[in-house]
């Protein structure tokens, strides 16, 4: 058997993913887990392959069957991965889950069984744990028949299985021959933890099944496209902290947007900008609790920005955390050659107004939907909204996080009005105090603004920023959060406009902006996820429903196997970016759900 500590790096999409929403990894069709960090999902990481060689940690579990065909499924309506070969001669499988712990400081466990389901077959396994991304010095021994991991400062592990362990170079090795029928358990967790024991697992394997399979059961969709809807749905709450209810933008950092470039970020933290489109997809699915859960966690954000006299953050470690010092981990070759791998995000020290207006969005959602705001909470939003006021026409990095010079974008400006709009609806609606005057004057210049400074009447559509002749994607979201109407011959004009310079075959790219005004970094970025779905919303919208349609299906067909979607597309539709991307499953929700409310009620007809 070839050893598999020299495979090569798995590609982006062949991956599923496992969690227990406190932590996660990616499982590649081979049989590897070659990313996780734990215990937690902004913890250091503990396998790196997937961003290095498989030296820098990786879990291989597989049978020898070089010529099988491989397949990876979730058991339906699940997080429950199993992963298959199918060969002339034995067909084996893989089940892969995390449990949910009953206690929310419970730490995560993988669980992991293999079993041969026809004929017979040779199973080599290989877990090496490489803890602080790799960067520790190791400490393997044998405890009994289980191995133990430890390194300094670090929280130890422990892996049991049902069948005999040694130890390899400091990695838990195992191989046996498996014949129909036989199963194999391994599980990896805690050192000191006492559930962390392979042959008992059974119990875990029904209780998880039972866990996902009764959330799955309270989505209210009924439409087209329930399948890929619902797995959408459990990929975000699996990427959902359920101690804290913030929502992490991917579960992975490091992950490239340009092949061999420097565009990697890390994504494990929860941005202030995903709220209204979090908070919309769970209402419209009829998670409530999840909704007010988030809702929650975003509260506390606006609560700790009142309190201290600071503006409200960008985006935050899951506990609260906002100072998130980027550090690049030059000890890694990064996937495909990409570096500089980094952890950390220094968008934190940026300005990006428009977060304003999305926080709002998602404060008023969650009334209508759910929750009444406090008394606290409407003080604090109010002395952000006047922020908003005071502020609105600065300049700022804008919606993309841009690495240059600061500019008065559009999407801050059209944000900013967001802010002001939805705070005097809640006002109103809820009979809450508020300088109404003051609010309205405001929102109407911002208004009055758009529409003086950003329509460029020679190029006949929208700009970027001022003074730019150049579009952007994120103007596809003006007539979603209601600004402009759907069939105003200006936003008509500018959609028509994107359509020329964004899309590529129903991909759409974020902005493609000219030498002169670039982004601060090198090399091109692929198609952005979200952006495809907002573009299908906005041709539905606009009563394009037979194209939106037919781009809707081309989209889904760019999902992986198992439904899910990172941040971007290369040329060829190959998945680039962290993964799943929880911005581009919520955008997912968003046009699946209006486009069935327009099929089912057009009459009109597209032709291509």
């Amino acid at each position: 058997m070839a050893d598999l500590l020299e495979e090569a790096q798995n590609p982006i999409e062949n991956h599923g993913i496992i969690g227990d929403m406190r932590s996660a990894a990616l499982v590649a069709d081979t049989g590897s887990i070659d990313f996780c960090c734990w215990p937690d999902f902004d913890s250091p990481s503990i396998f790196s392959a997937l961003l290095d060689t498989t030296a820098a940690g990786i879990f291989q579990l597989a049978p020898d069957l070089p010529d099988a065909r491989r397949q990876q499924i979730y058991l339906p309506d699940t997080n429950v991965l199993q992963t298959r070969w199918i060969a002339q001669d034995a067909v084996v499988e893989v089940t892969d889950l995390m449990p949910v712990g009953h206690n929310e400081d419970d730490l995560p466990r993988v669980v992991r069984r293999i079993e041969v389901r026809y004929g017979k077959a040779n199973v080599r396994m290989r877990c090496r744990v490489r803890m602080d991304y790799s960067r520790a010095q190791m400490e393997t021994y044998m405890d009994g028949e289980d191995v133990c991991f430890v390194a300094q400062g670090q929280p130890g592990m422990r892996l049991s299985a049902t069948a005999g362990l040694r130890l390899e170079q400091d990695t838990a090795v195992a191989e046996f021959a498996m014949e129909q029928g036989q199963i194999i358990e391994f599980i990896l967790g805690g050192i000191d933890d006492p559930q962390v024991a392979a042959g008992h697992c059974s119990r875990y394997f029904t209780d998880t099944l039972a866990f996902w399979r009764r959330w799955s059961g309270q989505s209210e969709y009924r439409g087209r496209w329930r399948e890929m809807v619902n797995r959408s749905a459990l990929t975000l709450k699996l990427l959902t902290s359920r101690k804290h209810g913030g929502i992490v933008a991917a579960a992975t950092f490091g992950l490239p947007e340009t092949r061999g470039g420097e565009r990697n970020w890390d994504y494990r933290y929860s941005w202030i900008r995903d709220a209204s489109f979090t908070v919309y997809a769970f209402m419209r699915l009829g998670y409530a609790d999840e909704a007010n859960a988030f809702m929650g966690w975003v509260k506390g954000r606006m609560g700790d920005c009142c309190a201290d006299s600071t503006r409200l953050g960008i985006l935050y470690a899951l506990d609260g955390r906002e100072e998130l010092p980027e550090e690049h981990l030059q000890h890694l070759t990064g996937h495909g050659g990409a570096t500089p791998v980094r952890i950390g995000n220094e968008a934190y020290k940026q300005t990006q107004l428009d977060i304003y207006g999305e926080l709002m969005d998602a404060v008023y959602l969650a009334n209508k939907y759910g929750e009444a705001i406090s008394y606290e909470g409407w003080k604090h939003a109010t002395q952000l909204v006047d922020h908003v006021c005071e502020h609105w026409q600065d300049k700022d990095v804008g919606i993309w996080e841009m690495r240059g010079q600061d500019q008065h974008f559009l999407h801050s400006r059209l944000m900013c009005w967001v802010a002001l709009d939805r705070a005097l609806r809640l006002a109103f609606k809820r009979s809450l105090p508020a300088p109404f005057d003051r609010w309205d004057a405001q929102r109407q210049a911002i208004h009055d603004d758009i529409w003086k400074n950003f329509w460029d009447a020679d190029l006949g559509h929208f700009v970027q920023y001022k003074g730019s002749r150049n579009l952007d994607a994120s103007m596809l979201l003006m007539p979603l959060v209601r600004f402009v109407g759907a069939s105003d011959p200006r936003w008509l004009a500018t959609l028509e406009a994107i359509e020329g310079t964004l899309v590529r075959d129903g991909l759409v790219y974020r902005y493609r902006n000219d030498d002169q005004h670039d982004d601060g970094l090198t090399g091109e970025e692929g198609a952005f996820t979200a952006c495809s779905f907002w573009y299908v919303e906005c041709l539905a919208r606009a009563g394009r429903v037979e194209q939106a349609h037919l781009e809707f299906e081309q989209l889904l067909r760019y999902a992986n196997p198992l439904g899910l979607y990172a941040e971007e597309f290369d040329v060829h539709g190959c998945h680039l970016g962290n993964t799943p991307q929880a911005l581009s499953h919520l955008a997912l929700i968003s046009a699946a759900s209006f486009l069935d409310r327009k099929l089912d009620g057009s009459k009109t007809l597209w032709q291509p």
